[in-house]
């Protein structure tokens, strides 16, 4: 390869592993039927005039398997906590017991299951173009490269070196895809 040309691979994998741990945050947000304190990750509550993440106002629990706890620490934040929960989307209607918020999950039913199995294939489809678009920076800095008198053999090499990390990238974001639709869709 060129003495004159670095393209910056560790760069681009980074780009291309945040694609995929955010991929990873939006399916713990889909609950898959069980409770899961992740499935909270999401909520944002107004708190102290600022949008805190759940987990910094209260404890998240999962007593049981299908049941998620809010232990909230301030008393004058359990309502506040109570209302991002409800208008958050998830589906959960929470039960208030004192600083305690209990959210029962109910069971999925099998359209509701599709929905969730559909939301998924969005949230990998979206991982995808973003994988693809860190791809298609990687392949213009080499024909950039390429115009400031790179070889063709070693146009041809870093290509090939980008196109391999995004196939490994993408068959990860498959394989996540296929193990979350595999949760949700099981009874």
């Amino acid at each position: 390869m060129s003495d004159d040309f670095m393209l910056d691979t560790d760069d681009l994998q980074r780009r291309m592993d945040g694609a995929m741990a955010n991929l990873r945050t939006e399916f713990a947000s889909l609950r898959t039927g069980r409770a899961s304190a992740s499935m909270l990750e999401p909520v944002m509550v107004d708190a102290y005039g600022l949008m805190t993440p759940i987990n910094q106002v209260g404890t998240v629990n999962v007593p049981e398997p299908r049941m998620v706890t809010v232990n909230v620490w301030d008393k004058g934040l359990v309502n506040k906590v109570e209302k991002a929960i409800r208008e958050s989307g998830l589906g959960i209607n929470p039960q208030m017991n004192g600083t305690i918020i209990m959210l029962p999950i109910p069971e999925l039913n099998e359209e509701r299951r599709r929905e969730l199995s559909k939301v998924a294939g969005s949230y990998a489809e979206n991982a995808r173009v973003s994988i693809r678009n860190v791809r298609r920076d990687g392949m213009d800095q080499i024909k950039k490269g390429k115009a400031d008198g790179m070889s063709e053999d070693d146009q041809k090499l870093w290509e090939q070196e980008v196109q391999d990390m995004t196939d490994a990238m993408i068959k990860q974001v498959d394989e996540a895809l296929e193990t979350k639709q595999g949760e949700i869709m099981q009874v």
